[in-house]
């Protein structure tokens, strides 16, 4: 039954709760629905032993929810003067103080009592329980507009004390104070204690950065070790923490909660090693820890995804904290959670102002913990066991997803899609249904089903209509079925929107930097490239921090043919702080523009931060070879490990500037030591030794060098340097290839480079040799259009074309 509330013209308003959530509206509702009919019959008396029993209701759930009910039903009897209404109202007012005297922080009922008080003309004891409810949350519906109420009521002298029965009159005499006490008791609790309550095993690298920033801000750490071997305990111990050892059994909720039984703390809250608190938002959650009536508290969490500094990152709302009560258990061998257990109750679940940065998405992490082989292990045991629910199917395809076989990760996220479809709202008043909705939309994308995902995208955003994620997938699928209007639609509406409410699990810029990325994209294709523009200058000067920007935008400005150095001048100012990876970025589009030197200048700045960087390293030692400074590009290149993951690439470079600078033998013999070492490709080496011996056996070199060796050749054109050119040239007749292959691959090094009487040879010795085909023709022809020969060009295509239609 809905509540209809008493309100008049301008009056107070009781606070606009949802009605009782299905695991205790049977007996709330129960008592509701008695509750008005009493007080239609006029039975106030039978309303007040209604209130009473509430006493007897052994849980604090369901007794509140029946107390706030019963003073709700009080608000909603049918409209009648205040004379009929008065002795509802003020059985409402003396259960509302009752309840209250024996818990007064309780800002729903101090709202919905004050308002009983208006009602019966009482604004002095009104006011105070407003004031003390606002005290408590400043968010409670409705209570800031109560308190403009009794002001606006003051002025115009309006008190309704005349038509207020006297027996009614004379009760307020004593229960005014009453209710001034209590609203002057509703302060938030102190001295209430915090135990922060993790599980740990070999995270002596992540662990220090999370307790140091947490530790000062909980009256306890205990820690659940289960079995780490380096130094995880005594780093936790050194922080003050209570360690219990427990054997790892492939259960986390086993593990947590173990933890969570040894807790002392009224107040419990768990990370996770490669979880951080925001230092300054300490003070915050000390002071929620005063919030006895709430039963839990989300937090945001910002999850950080490929690498640390790309900027890339997801926003959503945790739960971390909660009251340490024995019901309150993990349940699920991994991806646990515990919210079931918490009352479905709206005001008893707050949001606290208080950020913690998970780093246990980033790639590196993920990588070196095997996280994502680990948890289909365990799902995959759950399913073995029985588990045949949603949850767990939701989770097996986010698995499958970072595992990379994206066609299993579909079948799962689509198994637990349709199990919640006879769900009311296809199960939307789950938590995790916004990103499984989210992820099962962008698989249906990325498994080529771009319709299945529009139409699923439709039916989401009718449950979700802020989810601005999937308005970003929309304009995507868009894109790639070639609909640039409608792609260009969804983009702006994506920034009409705004990024999405953090409780979707949003993806950060859905509806701000990414969308407009992709917005700019889509005009670049369309010929709008100024408006692309101004919309990627707005990415960078929003979000600086943002690693996708700055490539974009230099690209644009480079584009329009502004020169590198004042591309570089422009974005260092608009980007005050840039990171390696935006200088990386900046890099790259200043190298393909060939611009050089700007290149370098970044490169070098890099490397100056993090002499690790090797991808930075590389691509400076490649900047160097474009402006023949092989010497230099050599000594680069080794400062690589040969034990580094980008080893092998940069033994390949030192090789080439080594034999294209004619280094000595001794230097060219250690770039091959360097080489072979490093774990450089058999064929590629066999490539280089053909280079530096001048002679090469026929079949000598796998065929699978042929693509090094064209980018090779290039590279020595592009330097002029034809003496090398022609000994690798040399080195090329011993690619196991076809000798029709061999020349295809010469004639297109020669083409590229401009080297078109070259490239003639090559193919007219082909046609000559094996006869004319296809290829050789349509080669011949772009010889032709090279030399402005425009007509001999067609003949040749048409040539091309009738050989290829013969073809059997």
């Amino acid at each position: 039954m809905a509540l209809r509330l008493v309100q008049p013209v301008d009056g107070p308003a009781a606070s606009q709760i949802t009605p009782p959530p299905p695991s205790l509206r049977a007996g709330a509702l129960s008592i509701g629905e008695d509750a008005i009919r009493r007080l239609v019959a006029g039975d106030v008396g039978g309303w007040r032993d209604l209130a009473a029993g509430t006493a007897e209701i052994e849980d604090i759930h369901a007794r509140y929810l029946s107390r706030r009910v019963l003073l709700e039903s009080t608000l909603a009897q049918p409209k009648a003067p205040i004379a009929a209404l008065a002795q509802g109202f003020y059985a409402g007012a003396q259960a509302g103080v009752a309840f209250l005297e024996e818990e007064p922080r309780e800002p729903i009922l101090l709202n919905l009592t004050g308002v009983l008080f208006y009602e019966l003309g009482a604004i002095v004891a009104a006011e105070a329980l407003f004031r003390a409810a606002q005290r408590l949350d400043a968010e409670v519906p409705g209570v800031e507009g109560n308190l403009r109420e009794c002001a606006r009521r003051r002025r115009s002298g309006s008190m309704l004390t005349r038509a207020i029965p006297a027996p009614v009159l004379r009760g307020l005499r004593d229960l005014v104070p009453r209710a001034q006490e209590v609203a002057r008791r509703a302060v938030p609790a102190t001295g209430l204690t915090l135990s922060l309550c993790m599980i740990v095993k070999d995270e002596e690298a992540m662990l220090p950065r999370c307790l140091a920033a947490v530790a000062d801000h909980v009256d306890e750490i205990v820690i659940v070790a289960t079995g780490s071997t380096d130094g995880t305990v005594a780093i936790a111990e050194s922080f003050g923490a209570r360690v219990l050892h427990h054997e790892w059994t492939g259960d986390f909720s086993e593990a947590r909660n173990i933890g969570l039984d040894a807790a002392r703390g009224e107040w419990l809250m768990f990370l996770d090693a490669d979880e951080v608190l925001v230092s300054e938002d300490g003070p915050a959650l000390r002071t929620a820890l005063g919030q006895t009536w709430r039963e839990a508290f989300y937090i945001n969490e910002t999850n950080h995804m490929g690498h640390e500094e790309d900027g890339s990152a997801i926003d959503h709302q945790a739960m971390r904290v909660w009251r340490n009560r024995p019901s309150y258990r993990f349940e699920g061998r991994v991806h646990e959670h515990f919210s079931e257990s918490l009352p479905a109750i709206v005001e008893r679940i707050g949001m606290l102002p208080v950020r913690v940065d998970h780093y246990g998405y980033l790639t590196a992490v993920r990588s070196a913990k095997d996280k994502t082989q680990r948890n289909l292990e365990l799902l995959q045991r759950q399913a073995a066991e029985g588990n045949d629910s949603p949850f767990l199917h939701f989770n097996l395809g986010t698995e499958y997803s970072v595992a990379g076989d994206q066609a299993l990760a579909l079948q799962h996220m689509e198994r637990a899609w349709q199990q919640l479809a006879d769900e009311p709202g296809h199960g939307s008043g789950r938590g995790y249904f916004p990103t499984l909705a989210n992820r099962y939309i962008r698989l249906l994308l990325t498994n080529g089903r771009v319709q299945d995902g529009l139409r699923v995208a439709d039916e989401v955003l009718a449950l979700l209509p802020a989810f601005t994620d999937v308005v970003y997938s929309q304009a995507f699928a868009h894109r790639h079925l070639g609909d640039r209007a409608a792609a260009i639609a969804a983009a702006r509406r994506c920034l009409e929107m705004g990024d999405a409410p953090a409780a979707y699990v949003a993806t950060l810029g859905a509806g701000t930097f990414l969308a407009r990325i992709m917005l700019a994209e889509l005009l670049v294709a369309e010929g709008r490239a100024d408006e692309a523009e101004e919309h990627l200058h707005r990415v960078v000067v929003d979000h600086p921090g943002y690693i996708g920007g700055v490539e974009p935008y230099a690209k644009a400005l480079l584009r329009r043919g502004v020169p590198a150095a004042e591309v570089a001048e422009r974005l260092h100012e608009l980007v005050a702080d840039m990171t390696p990876g935006q200088r990386f970025l900046l890099a790259v589009p200043f190298y393909e523009a060939g611009a050089v030197v700007e290149a370098e200048a970044e490169l070098r700045a890099i490397l100056a931060a993090q002499p690790g960087a090797h991808a930075a390293r590389l691509a400076l030692a490649e900047s160097l070879l474009s402006q023949n400074r092989l010497d230099e590009a050599a000594q680069t290149a080794l400062e690589v490990p040969a034990d580094a993951p980008h080893a092998r690439t940069a033994s390949s470079t030192v090789l080439f500037a080594r034999l294209a600078g004619g280094a000595d033998p001794d230097a060219v013999e250690a770039a091959f030591a360097y080489a072979r070492e490093a774990g450089l490709d058999a064929g590629q080496l066999a490539l280089l030794g053909a280079w530096r011996d001048g002679t090469v056996a026929a079949d000598a070199i796998p065929a699978g060098a042929a693509p090094v060796a064209a980018v090779m050749l290039e590279a020595l054109a592009r330097l002029e340097d034809f003496d090398g050119f022609e000994r690798l040239a040399i080195a090329v007749e011993g690619l196991a290839l076809p000798w029709r292959e061999r020349r295809e691959l010469l004639a297109g090094v020669y083409l590229r480079r401009g080297f078109v009487d070259s490239a003639a040879a090559e193919w007219i010795s082909a046609v000559q040799t094996e006869g004319p085909d296809a290829r050789a023709l349509l080669g011949l022809a772009q010889v032709a259009a090279a030399r402005g020969l425009a007509e001999d060009a067609e003949v040749l295509r048409e040539e091309a074309r009738a050989l290829e239609a013969a073809r059997p």
